[in-house]
Order: structure tokens, then C-alpha cells, then sequence
């Protein structure tokens, strides 16, 4: 079974409320959802692989480590994701960038695929599949079977607001897959949006109504 880690740093749960507040602008909310990217990004990283190499440092030769083996993509779920790419390439900035587009149907809630395009070498890199919000999970959920209908194998997904329910359907369709979540929150309502969550966070990220 993947793993779920959900975060409990200072500054991103922090950052969370901030989000969350009504109050805070289009332009705040961008910033806040790439900081915590960032700040998440340190442990959806943790376990990247190293290897030792031989550098020269201004007074002698040393043995140090640096990362090896796959490379990593950033695939944001299309249009909220984006918000989280920026705060990720300022840690990662030789990370590949893909897109996966999806939207949901309003009378079947299901996820429907608009646009998809990804690197041509995606099944040998890590991936960081993103998404601030992790609702019913079916977005996600369609999403990482793209990656996979690719030959991608090794996917991490990230969000800043995870439902109850989003977090056990991708633990049950996708057991592979690790989880790096912010916050969870317990309840989705009629409308399938996360509750107390922070409303839609395209509109709140581009502000769209």
C-alpha cells in the first residue's frame, strides 16, 4: 500500500487557513498555493534516490551526495493544478511539465478527459501528479490511470485539501500510489465540493465565478 502522509509543518497549516478565509484575494491565493507547494514538495521528496559523486571544492576534492537515477515530472490536473507548478519548479527547476485536463460532467459527476499531453519519456520519470482539492477522488483517480495507460509507474499525488472519501478512493483504485496531503477535511456536500474546503479553487486562483 502506498503511503499517506499528511502534513503537519507550522507554516503549511498556516498557510491552509489562509487559503481557506473568504477574504483572502486572487493574488494572495496564488501566491499562498505555490508556497505551500514548495513546502510540501520537501517531503512528497524525501525519498528521492541519491547516489555519491567526486566534486572540488575551492580548497579540496570531496565525496558528496546528489540526486540519481529517474528524472522527475510535474503533471498538474488541469486548471487548478497550475497553481501548485511554479512553487514546485523553484525547488525542482530541471522537472519536465506535462498536463492532464479534466472536467466534471454536472449530471454524472464523473470525470471527463478534455486534454492530455505529456513527455515523451514520462514512463521513466517520477511523477508528481498535483491538484489542490481531492474531492470524490474521481478526477484524481482518472488521472493516475492516464499516467499509467503511459507506462508511467512510479506516481506520487499531491493536494492541499483532501476529502475523507477522495483519500479512500485512491487508496483502493490506485494502492501504488502515495499520497501528500495538507489538511483533510470530512464532508462533501450535495454539489461534490469539499466542506469546510476553501470553494473552488480555480475560480479562487484565477479569479473566474
Amino acid at each position: 500500500m502506498g503511503k499517506l502522509v499528511v502534513m503537519d509543518h507550522p507554516l503549511i497549516l498556516h498557510k491552509v487557513s489562509m487559503i481557506r478565509n473568504k477574504l483572502t484575494g486572487s493574488k494572495e491565493f496564488r501566491e499562498l498555493v505555490s508556497e505551500i507547494a514548495m513546502l510540501m514538495a520537501y517531503e512528497a521528496t524525501r525519498d528521492l534516490q541519491l547516489e555519491e559523486v567526486e566534486i572540488e571544492t575551492p580548497l579540496t576534492k570531496m565525496k558528496t551526495k546528489m540526486l540519481s537515477g529517474k528524472k522527475l515530472a510535474i503533471v498538474p490536473i488541469l486548471r487548478a493544478g497550475l497553481g501548485m507548478v511554479d512553487g514546485l519548479l523553484s525547488l525542482i527547476p530541471a522537472a519536465r511539465v506535462g498536463h492532464i485536463g479534466l472536467y466534471r460532467d454536472p449530471e454524472t459527476l464523473e470525470p471527463v478527459e478534455y486534454y492530455c499531453k505529456l513527455p515523451s519519456d514520462i514512463a521513466e520519470r517520477d511523477i508528481l501528479l498535483i491538484d489542490p482539492m481531492l474531492a470524490t477522488g474521481g478526477s484524481a483517480s482518472a488521472a493516475i490511470q492516464f499516467l499509467k495507460e503511459k507506462g508511467a509507474v512510479n506516481i506520487r499525488f499531491m493536494c492541499i485539501i483532501a476529502s475523507r472519501k477522495g483519500i479512500d478512493v485512491i487508496r483502493n483504485e490506485h494502492p501504488d500510489v502515495d499520497l501528500y496531503v495538507a489538511a483533510v477535511d470530512e464532508e462533501l456536500n450535495d454539489h461534490a465540493y469539499i466542506v469546510p474546503g476553501l470553494g473552488d479553487a480555480g475560480d479562487r486562483l484565477f479569479g473566474t465565478r
